[in-house]
């Protein structure tokens, strides 16, 4: 059976930390930043991690290297 791939467009996504949680970038910071507030769009520059359990084993699934 050949190797698994990683998704491409999941590595670009997403990155796992060393704990072993799934680490994600915020959305709503690419345009239309004139309107939002300097501390809203200082807060979306922090890299968040997946919420749901669910979601962090799809995406490690897609991530294995």
């Amino acid at each position: 059976m050949p190797k698994m791939k990683t998704h491409k467009g999941a590595k670009k996504r997403f990155s796992v930390t060393g704990t072993g949680k799934v680490r994600r970038l915020k959305a709503n910071k690419s345009h239309i930043l004139t309107k939002k507030s300097p501390k809203r769009k200082r807060n979306l520059r922090r890299p968040a991690t997946l919420a749901t359990r669910g979601e962090e084993k799809n995406i490690k699934r897609l991530l294995v290297a």
